[in-house]
């Protein structure tokens, strides 16, 4: 599975997982059969695009961010985006080069290429071989998806899908790139004076805290910090206000303040702060403008 596609099951597990839907609904819900999402969810393979729009309605989130994630994802999944760039075509005027002429080869050459050629073919059969038997034993051993229990997915799924840093590893850096944004806490939410949402976020197995942001408008900006570093987005353009935008991390610990801070592109609006404490009960608190 390759990068992009890692970051898209991970975007969607968190979906799934912060909306409460188990498998059974989502196969209730939508077209596809538990057993897809199954698969689609631990990256076995790439869900369609229009169940990625399912979830994220299902979800009641904007769907622009994760349908991003999806083309990025489809095109290296297809090999689009490693297709070679076509050959540049001469103009219509010019003739083509003479190609140089080969020397002919010396007595024997061609037996060896013979040669080179049929242990190729032979070493390409052999290495089929062996890649077909290990997907086969790989196939083998995968549980059955039709069997298995309608229940959370579990923490790591192939290919390592479990969180890339912890604690001060993770400062200042992407929730989704690092794993960090698989089921995560909401430690505090809040709708802002423009009408944008902004929610506090909190990943045990990271150790660390982010916010995000959606329904806002271009020019915004938010900025989080738990007594360190102070990190921040700003909504650059349509497409960010389209979607949900989230923070870098900062590292917490049990006990920490995690303080968010939203402040509208209006120049007559003022800044709205709120803050939460890791460890306790999942609030909605009112802002301060300080």
């Amino acid at each position: 599975m390759t990068a992009e596609h890692t970051r898209l099951v991970a975007a969607l597990r968190e979906l799934r997982a912060g909306a409460g839907l188990s498998l059974a609904a989502l196969a209730e819900r939508t077209a596809y059969s538990k057993s897809s999402w199954e698969r689609y969810l631990n990256g076995k393979s790439l869900p369609p695009r229009q169940a990625v729009q399912e979830l994220c309605r299902l979800a009641n989130e904007p769907d622009g961010r994760l349908l991003a994630l999806w083309e990025i994802a489809e095109s290296h999944w297809s090999g689009r985006a490693a297709a070679p760039a076509p050959a540049p075509t001469p103009p219509a005027d010019e003739s083509p080069r003479p190609q140089p002429q080969e020397a002919p080869s010396p007595a024997g050459t061609g037996r060896r290429r013979l040669l080179r050629g049929r242990l190729l073919v032979v070493l390409a059969s052999v290495y089929t071989v062996i890649v077909g038997g290990a997907a086969a034993l790989l196939f083998l051993l995968l549980p059955d998806s039709e069997a298995q229990e309608d229940e959370p997915l579990p923490a790591s799924v192939p290919f390592s899908l479990a969180p890339q840093c912890h604690g001060a590893a993770c400062e200042g850096r992407d929730p989704m790139r690092l794993i960090c944004g698989i089921g995560p806490d909401t430690l505090a939410s809040y709708r802002t004076a423009t009408g944008a949402h902004v929610e506090l976020r909190h990943s045990k197995k990271c150790g660390a805290s982010w916010a995000r942001t959606w329904g806002t408008e271009v020019g915004d900006r938010l900025d989080v910090t738990a007594g360190g570093p102070t990190h921040g987005v700003r909504i650059r353009n349509k497409d960010d206000a389209a979607t949900f935008v989230y923070t870098e991390m900062t590292e917490v610990r049990p006990g920490s303040t995690v303080r968010a801070c939203f402040r509208p592109a209006s120049a007559d609006g003022e800044r709205e702060c709120f803050e939460a404490r890791v460890g306790g009960a999942a609030t909605t608190t009112r802002p301060s403008s300080s």
